[in-house]
């Protein structure tokens, strides 16, 4: 376990110097303007009462103004960052579950969150930016008053899970976890003051605000926040910023892959140091091909929002790398358990149970969900998988996403993994379709390559060459595209009722 010498928000922020903060067609702007500029909105927070346990709901696009906020609010209260695509009605369950009574907002910003939060009582606060000033130049009006500054225990962020399946928990995530996750991160990818990541996740979601901004913050170095990513603008991005690496989501990378050829000049002049990918699994063809690519090192990594983001990941060369697998520990510590309880050796199946410095202290407010997701200190993750006599953990699938075909279990993502193989094959979703006498079925969701033909009979001869018959799926449709959640990830629960199949 990596244990974090910086246990505030803030405190990432002292004793650095250089570029931090960049936007593509903006200066940008170094440590010493980043922290005047925190301070600053801190102490316009701190005027309005707002210090340490207040949630502070965020509403701005994605980009340096969001990242600038974040850090701003988790410096000195609670930051509960909120998808600026939610409707009214979303934005006023996640104020009224958190109680927010603030909520910050772009000046100007036409946003359904300012009814949301004129119903739930919260006062709007409007960030005002200075677009001739370097990136990130924000201010808050009013008076300001001195700020009371978060303690390594108290509560920075506040994130809800996804609820596919029941209503979304609460995950309040410490100063301490979450500097920890930061720490752990940068010490895995080796980042230096040298290193400049391009960040194109959103930064409503832990994966950009902890693995790309604050690992980034932790270790000195810059980050260029773009509005969002865009597959079309990710190669000019590139020749402008020239970053050291970039992190996303596996349907991001597949993306920009499909632009990488005629993009051929701009990887050759602008080199990176590695390419990082998480929150979904990334299939061992499309890690391959990234590879070969950009000449670079694809690190897969393990996160998940209790763990403030990171859990396990594959190391950089000269160490070894398992394609297939998400990598070593990288922070916390990491077990398989049973459903009893028992901690299970090495090379046996069960759940994967993590502890340490990052990982949540427990759901807000709801003693029920911790009962069930605590055991004897571990935190259970609700992944199944295995760790091999190397240390290296391989990932199953979700637990709740297993397939029941008549008593036979099987794990969707090790039939991705097949169908992903072939060379028709872009993109796969292998899901549980609703069955009268097994109780569910093997289907599988499939969007070809471009100008690729396969049929469903073809497929299934393919993925039976190395699954067993009863892993095979049943039926095979190919979309155009698979319906994806907010931050880029294939939905794979409720799959069936979304195409229309159930």
């Amino acid at each position: 376990m990596t244990e974090s010498p910086i246990r505030t928000v803030r405190a990432l922020l002292g004793g650095r110097a250089g570029p931090a903060l960049g936007a593509p067609g903006r200066a940008d702007l170094d440590y010493a303007g980043l922290r005047a500029i925190v301070d600053g909105l801190a102490g316009a927070l701190a005027g309005r009462g707002i210090g340490p346990g207040v949630q502070v709901a965020i509403v701005l696009p994605n980009g340096v103004e969001m990242a600038v906020a974040f850090l701003a609010v988790a410096s000195v209260a609670v930051a509960a960052p909120l998808n600026p695509a939610y409707t009214e009605d979303e934005f006023g369950f996640y104020l009224d579950d958190l109680d927010a009574k603030w909520l910050i907002v772009a000046e100007g910003m036409e946003t359904s969150a300012r009814a949301a939060a004129a119903r739930a009582g919260a006062e709007v606060l409007e960030i005002a930016a200075n677009p001739d000033a370097p990136a990130g130049a924000i201010h808050l009006a009013g008076e300001a008053a001195a700020p009371t500054l978060n303690g390594p225990e108290e509560t920075a962020l506040v994130l809800h899970t996804s609820g596919t399946t029941s209503r979304p928990k609460i995950v309040p995530l410490t100063a301490q976890n979450i500097t920890a996750s930061a720490a752990n991160i940068a010490a895995s990818l080796a980042l230096t003051d040298r290193d400049r990541c391009l960040n194109v996740m959103p930064l409503f979601h832990i994966h950009g605000l902890i693995a790309a901004v604050l690992s980034t913050m932790e270790a000195g170095g810059a980050i260029t926040c773009t509005p969002g990513f865009d597959a079309l603008r990710f190669f000019a991005w590139m020749r402008e910023v020239r970053p050291s690496w970039y992190t996303a989501v596996p349907t991001m990378h597949q993306a920009i892959l499909s632009r990488a050829s005629r993009n051929a000049e701009t990887i050759a002049e602008v080199p990176l140091r590695f390419i990082r990918s998480s929150s979904a699994s990334l299939p061992v063809p499309v890690l391959e091909e990234l590879e070969a690519t950009f000449g670079c090192p694809v690190v897969e990594a393990y996160g998940m929002t209790e763990a403030a983001h990171q859990m396990a990941a594959n190391p950089l060369p000269p160490a070894a790398r398992k394609p297939g697998t998400v990598g070593i520990a990288a922070g916390p510590e990491v077990a398989i358990m049973d459903e009893g309880g028992t901690l299970l050796p090495q090379g046996e199946i069960g759940e994967i149970v993590i502890r340490g410095e990052n990982v949540t202290p427990g759901y807000q407010n709801n003693d029920k969900a911790n009962a069930e997701a605590f055991s004897d200190g571990w935190f259970r993750t609700g992944d199944q998988g295995a760790i091999d006599a190397d240390g290296y953990i391989a990932i199953r699938g979700r637990l709740k996403e297993i397939i029941n075909r008549g008593g036979e279990k099987v794990s969707p993502r090790e039939v991705d993994d097949v169908l992903a193989a072939h060379p028709a094959v872009a993109q796969v979703v292998t899901f549980a379709l609703p069955h009268p006498k097994l109780g569910e079925e093997v289907a599988a969701a499939i969007v070809l390559r471009d100008g690729a033909v396969a049929e469903a009979g073809e497929i299934r001869d393919f993925a039976g060459q190395s699954l067993a018959a009863f892993k095979v799926p049943r039926h095979v449709h190919f979309v155009d595209e698979i319906p994806k959640g907010a931050t880029g990830k294939l939905q794979r629960i409720g799959l069936a009722e979304k195409l229309g199949l159930a």
